[in-house]
């Protein structure tokens, strides 16, 4: 999806130096405009949910080494420190 919003913003950004260039009519230079900014505005929001992807992937695996981590804390038997005795003399 990313790949064809970047070439809908190159095929923009053609057609609008296509109007400038060859003077076409008014409808051709909104046209290529409108074209541009909603292919603009598919790009961001395509990268945008991208980043959001991840983060909510990364957020789900550190929910899980959490969990691992709590059931080998609780699995582990507890150490009691030892207590130091003075020398029978």
């Amino acid at each position: 999806m990313l790949v064809w919003c970047v070439v809908l913003l190159f095929l923009g950004i053609a057609a609008f130096l296509d109007s400038i260039f060859t003077f076409g009519d008014i409808f051709r230079r909104v046209n290529s405009v409108m074209f541009m900014l909603v292919s603009l505005g598919l790009l961001i929001r395509t990268s945008t949910k991208i980043r959001l992807g991840k983060r909510e992937g990364y957020e789900q695996r550190i929910e899980e080494l959490e969990q691992q981590l709590t059931q080998l804390t609780k699995n582990e038997p507890k150490k009691e420190p030892k207590k130091e005795t003075a020398p029978v003399s």
